[in-house]
């Protein structure tokens, strides 16, 4: 489990410089328990030092949450790359509050919440928009297929904190590109 955890560490690319630190949290049992680490690093974040530190709490009811920085095209008067907030999180099998999966009801081991939908999303009124939201799905994805190289993958489900399917989002961008 957190071997592959570990994977999706080293794969994954960090931006730079960022506004914050990054913050590794382990919690037992549930979202109800109180962490058993909460540890912030500084940059350059060293992946195998986060996997290895998260490490000293294996256990199968555990969960493992990493949030980070990773460059992506925002607007604010003009385009820019611009560090964006990210959550790595690994859960074990006996971690209660493990998300649920499709209706196989399988949990998931490993999430990464890319952030707002909106990133990958053309927005009509902003100009150029199509370009770099296309730009931010392309890091996304390159990312997400680095991770199918490695990692044995049954299953792979895209959502969004909006509530709606983000892949169904993503279609009805690309007829409008």
């Amino acid at each position: 489990m957190l071997r592959q955890y570990g994977k999706a560490l080293e794969l994954f690319p960090f931006s730079p410089e960022n506004p914050a630190d990054s913050v590794l949290r382990v919690q037992a049992v549930s979202t109800a328990e109180p962490y058993l680490l909460e540890r912030a690093y500084l940059d350059p974040v060293d992946p195998k030092l986060v996997a290895e530190e998260a490490g000293d709490f294996l256990h199968d009811d555990c969960a493992y949450s990493f949030e980070t920085w990773w460059g992506l095209w925002t607007y604010e008067k003009d385009w820019k790359l611009a560090p964006a907030r990210v959550t790595i999180q690994c859960f074990g099998p006996r971690f209660s509050d493990s998300p649920l999966g499709d209706e196989d009801s399988k949990a998931e081991h490993l999430r990464v919440d890319f952030g707002l939908d909106t990133w990958f999303l053309p927005q009509a009124e902003l100009p150029n928009a199509a370009w770099y939201a296309r730009s931010n799905l392309k890091g996304l994805l390159k990312y997400v297929h680095s991770l199918d190289e490695v990692l044995q993958i049954e299953r792979r489900s895209l959502w969004t904190e909006s509530g709606g399917n983000f892949a169904e989002k993503l279609r009805e961008a690309a007829g409008e590109l």
